[in-house]
């Protein structure tokens, strides 16, 4: 009996990605180092702030993996993030309607900087770096000229602070239970489907998926796409949370993101990568900006710890083949 309790439990192990592993006792050391700042860092209710406030980067770094999976990049997230909620506080403005429409009409504006970044990948064959960095500047353009360079006197609708502050089941926010919906269904996307192994294929080996019969444009398309829609519904759950949207709300999403992705062990050239990894680099980002601001370390010194975690991770796992 013990034998083959040993077998399992070694088999178990090996299935372990050293890097999910190594991303979730990284956030129980610092925890554990956090709680020498604060008696209160390790109490349910502060665990529970800090997994609400890890939701709004959890559903942002979702659209992420998938692009990275692909071994692509987007850096079009802060202003698609923008875009989402400043959109959906604009449409909120416009009566009746408008509060019904306004998250579905933030959400579709995300998407459809996302269908740009897209199709300039998939069938314009542009490098996703340029693409979305293009795209990031034109929705930038575009909404200081809607605002006039000032920020937006829209607020959020009821619908969309309800989303992030309320909580429908007893004690669970629900921003929780929307990233946990979200999540299910990003794990379903990736291992039940077609798409989501079309997706591994072409992060492995792109030429190999498309003579193999895979459509490679219209999956990378739809990840771009699926990219730009989950940072702005990103986007309208801030703008919910703080009843408002600003211009500048995304900046501070688009190195965590990629850290989130890159520390759960996802490969940055593609192929490989776990959704349970992204959710341990989200944690595990969250408590470090939590540990960071209770330090008063400046946004300067956040932004360079990101880029080195990133670089760190990159040259730990990042420059390990992915399956052929």
């Amino acid at each position: 009996m013990s034998e083959t309790a040993n077998l399992v439990g070694t088999r178990w192990l090996r299935r372990v990605d050293p890097a999910v592993a190594t991303a979730f006792a990284c956030i129980i050391l610092l925890l554990a180092f956090g709680s020498l700042y604060s008696t209160n860092f390790l109490s349910p209710e502060y665990l529970l702030q800090q997994l609400k406030v890890a939701s709004f980067l959890g559903v942002i770094a979702t659209g992420m993996m998938l692009v990275i999976l692909l071994g692509q990049i987007d850096l079009s997230v802060p202003w698609a993030v923008a875009v989402g909620g400043m959109m959906a506080c604009a449409a909120a403005a416009y009566g009746t309607v408008g509060v019904y429409l306004a998250i579905p009409f933030g959400v579709a504006c995300g998407a459809a900087i996302g269908l740009v970044n897209g199709i300039g990948v998939a069938y314009l064959r542009i490098p996703s770096m340029i693409i979305t960095l293009a795209t990031n500047a034109v929705a930038q353009g575009l909404m200081v000229v809607y605002t006039g360079g000032f920020s937006p006197r829209d607020s959020a609708t009821a619908a969309m602070r309800f989303l992030a502050t309320g909580s429908l089941l007893p004690g669970i926010p629900n921003a929780v239970v929307i990233w946990a919906l979200i999540g299910f269904a990003a794990v379903f996307l990736l291992t039940r489907t077609t798409f989501g192994r079309s997706v591994y294929a072409i992060g492995n080996r792109e030429r190999a998926a498309y003579l193999s019969g895979i459509d490679t444009r219209r999956i990378v398309m739809v990840a771009f796409i699926l990219s730009g829609a989950l940072s702005a519904f990103g986007g309208v759950l801030l703008a919910g949370y703080a009843s408002k949207a600003a211009q500048a709300m995304g900046d501070a999403y688009l190195l965590p993101a990629i850290a989130a992705v890159v520390l759960g062990g996802t490969s940055i050239l593609g192929g490989r990568g776990s959704y349970l990894g992204t959710i341990a680099g989200v944690i595990l980002i969250t408590v470090l900006q939590s540990i960071l601001s209770v330090m008063q370390m400046p946004e300067a010194g956040r932004q360079v710890i990101y880029g080195i975690l990133i670089v760190a991770m990159l040259l730990l796992y990042g420059r390990t083949p992915a399956l052929r």
